[in-house]
């Protein structure tokens, strides 16, 4: 463990390893940080909505709530000052501006720097002082109106559990500024804990081992006499931690939503004269209860409403509220407002999620479970191997009489069967959404436009298309150059696209979507597309052959030189002529293809087409000699016999094939892969079109072996790279058969 770890938590934990939750904290406080940035890209700063605002301080809460926990101090202070500029925005006592949305982007920028760190990364810390003092500067920016955080409303009781499902509410402090709940004399807080409904009334006696493992926590002990009526469980609780501490604390053993915290009464909640009701709670014969004034105060029927705010209830018992320090001011601000978000109130402005939203948000939580990749590729991999054995009993099935064994046959079919449901079920585990690559474009494309002084807006289409996480994290690169290449490139400043008649803003799309046994990922811009006369010209000065007669796709394709760049000059964007050919070698890399569309004025399409999975595939065996080999299905056109006559050698050694008045070239896999022949006075007669890179070639073979599953082998780190080869394959009898790479030898034929 590094030396910030284990510095971390030490205020919490004296006798417990909080290390064992930091994980799940980085996982979450991830997930927290790109919502929020979504949120802030999304935000229509003329009119930002109450719920919008609420989402995006609770993502911040969120964070600060678990840095806290664990000691991160740093996390802590920076997410403390977003909430106090959040806090004010979403009260309206400021309106946001480009200049919030920035410092509140760059905060989530070092927040992420600040976690890797904490993760062991080797980082540098990281200075905040100057984007601390420009959120303390935009807070200051509210006027007169800022004063208005330090005053909180007489707070009524605490609202039954059902108003308050899904919130931790805060001490009420009393008309008198005394608080609420008793206070004894070390300091300590008593208060109500109620945890429920709970799914197993066993999470509760977790709750009581933190209390016994942390020194520093406190006290627990039963109300209820260890009894769950209902799920539901009641302690009383003697501490020195805040509600916030507490709550993100019991976070990891039961869901937020079931716990709530409350200031204790005279008597813990029973009602008055019922048997077994507790006696007031006294400290060295001082009162424990809340004073006079604060049993008053429950008349209130403020409910915990910030005084002045929007569609507040006037007070009924006309007693002013108190001035408070501003930092405690700020937390019970924070921790009212945090319920005023989560539970619905009578006359409040804030629109509140509905408990339907609220159960969907719950059993959205409850649904899903998280994994390591490590596990997810062991069962991949067993499924694989499951893959083979079953193709090795299937081949040796075919030498069985089915009509005697007609009971094994079944068996062997429903086997089949069941193994490729197995394995479609098992590899959608790895499927995950587009949305995860789309999603950090916005801010990119957000602050490349501001840089080059254009206006661009980001469309996606099929988002929740799902690509196999393994391309998904390979794609990403080649997806973000061809994203900023149309931003700079395609499209145009303000003033010419006026010129040219189109609107100021240029649109980039982003389109996934699914095409056969492969998905195609296309990124679309309206900006000013390829110029073929200037790409001929920048192509000529490199030395590379271009003759006008250079059809259009084969003109874009000149993209692709390495060197290549149609930029006039060199900028810390682009320029260098580096960039598009490592993008199609890192796509092809994947199995993959690239083509490009495009019209001068009007825009300009580059299509990326992948493999839906790199793990197991739909191959089809063809034999060459005593050879086999396999052929991606997807690759895969028709196939026929050769008929005397339709092959034609052109250039002394080149041959092609007339297929329905097409001419495609013919590749001979014997000759390619120098198979060895025994059988000297065989001719074969079968050819296999293929497909890739936009172009169809037809190989030569000598049998069609049949369709079927195959797990796909790295060849290259079992073994070295081979040309033409994408991979390998066991057989059912256990050979090893080679994958062939289309696009090599589409490729091959070209040249």
């Amino acid at each position: 463990m590094s030396d910030t770890h284990a510095a971390a938590g030490t205020h919490l934990a004296a006798g417990i390893d909080l290390s064992q939750f930091y994980q799940v904290f980085f996982e979450e406080a991830g997930e927290n940080l790109e919502a929020m940035e979504r949120m802030l890209l999304e935000l229509d700063l003329g009119s930002a909505g109450d719920e919008e605002l609420n989402a995006i301080f609770r993502c911040a809460h969120s964070v600060k709530g678990g840095a806290a926990t664990f000691g991160f101090a740093d996390v802590a202070e920076l997410t403390h000052e977003m909430e106090t500029l959040l806090d004010k925005l979403r009260r309206h006592e400021l309106q946001p501006t480009t200049a919030m949305v920035d410092a509140l982007l760059a905060s989530g920028d070092a927040l992420n720097e600040m976690l890797a760190r904490h993760q062991g990364n080797g980082a540098d810390a990281l200075d905040t002082r100057d984007l601390l003092a420009t959120i303390r500067a935009l807070v200051g920016g509210g006027g007169g109106r800022a004063a208005a955080a330090a005053r909180v409303a007489a707070a009524a009781p605490v609202p039954p559990a059902a108003a308050l499902a899904g919130s931790v509410a805060a001490p009420a402090p009393g008309a008198t500024g005394e608080p609420a709940a008793a206070v004894l004399a070390d300091g300590s807080r008593v208060l109500e804990l109620t945890l429920g409904p709970l799914p197993d009334v066993s999470a509760a006696d977790s709750i009581v081992a933190l209390f016994k493992e942390i020194a520093d926590l406190g006290q627990i002990e039963p109300l209820d006499g260890g009894r769950a009526e209902d799920g539901m469980r009641r302690f009383r609780v003697v501490t020195r931690s805040s509600d916030s501490d507490l709550a993100d604390l019991f976070g990891f053993h039961v869901a937020r939503e079931q716990v709530r915290l409350a200031p204790i009464g005279p008597g813990y909640g029973f009602h008055e004269g019922a048997p077994g009701a507790p006696a007031p709670e006294r400290d060295d014969g001082a009162a424990a209860a809340a004073p006079p004034a604060a049993i008053a105060a429950k008349a209130d029927p403020g409910y915990g409403f910030f005084e002045d705010a929007p569609g507040a209830p006037k007070a009924a018992t006309g007693a002013a509220a108190t001035e408070v320090p501003a930092p405690a001011a700020a937390a019970a601000a924070a921790a009212a407002a945090t319920t005023a978000a989560a539970a619905p109130r009578a006359g409040s402005s804030t629109p509140a999620r509905s408990d339907k939203a609220g159960a969907a948000a719950g059993s959205a939580e409850g649904s899903t479970l998280r994994v390591s990749v490590e596990k997810v590729d062991q069962l991949i991999n067993l499924v694989g191997e499951l893959v083979i054995t079953q193709a090795m009993l299937a081949q040796n099935g075919k030498a069985i009489d089915s009509a005697v064994h007609q009971q094994l046959a079944a068996g062997l079919a429903d086997l089949e069967r069941n193994t490729r449901d197995l394995q479609e079920a098992v590899m959608s585990i790895r499927m995950i959404p587009m949305s995860l690559v789309f999603n950090r474009f916005p801010r990119m494309l957000r602050d490349l436009a501001g840089k080059l002084g254009k206006k661009v807006e980001l469309v996606q289409v099929g988002e929740a298309t799902e690509l196999d996480k393994g391309l998904v994290e390979k794609i990403t690169d080649p997806l973000t150059h061809l994203v900023r290449n149309s931003c700079d490139h395609g499209i145009e400043g303000p003033e010419a696209r006026r010129a040219a008649g189109k609107p100021e803003h240029g649109t980039i799309t982003l389109v996934a979507s699914h095409q056969g046994g492969s998905i195609v990922i296309e990124v679309r811009d309206d900006g000013r597309g390829l110029d073929r006369a200037k790409l001929l010209a920048k192509a000529r000065e490199r030395g590379l052959d271009a003759p006008d007669t250079l059809t259009d796709p084969e003109v874009w394709a000149l993209i692709f030189a390495p060197g290549f760049s149609t930029a006039d000059q060199v900028t810390d964007v682009s320029g260098r002529g580096v960039g598009m050919d490592v993008v199609k070698r890192n796509i092809a890399s994947l199995g993959g293809t690239v083509e490009i569309d495009s019209a001068a004025g009007y825009g300009m399409t580059v299509r990326v087409r992948l493999p839906l999975t790199l793990a197991i595939m739909d191959g089809m065996s063809v034999g060459v000699g005593e050879e086999c080999y396999i052929l991606p299905l997807s690759s895969v056109v028709e196939s026929f016999q050769v008929q005397p006559g339709m092959i034609k050698t052109i250039g002394g050694s080149g041959r092609v094939v007339d297929v329905r008045d097409e001419f495609m070239p013919v590749i001979d896999l014997e000759k390619v892969f120098g198979v060895p022949r025994f059988d000297f006075e065989h001719v074969s007669n079968i050819m296999v079109v293929v497909e890739a890179e936009g172009g169809r070639v037809a190989l030569l073979v000598d049998e069609l072996l049949g369709q079927q599953q195959v797990v796909v082998k790295n060849l290259e780190s079992n073994y070295r790279k081979v040309q033409d080869v994408s991979g390998a394959t066991i057989l059912g009898d256990g050979r090893v058969a080679l994958i062939l790479d289309i696009g090599a030898l589409v490729r091959r034929s070209r040249h």
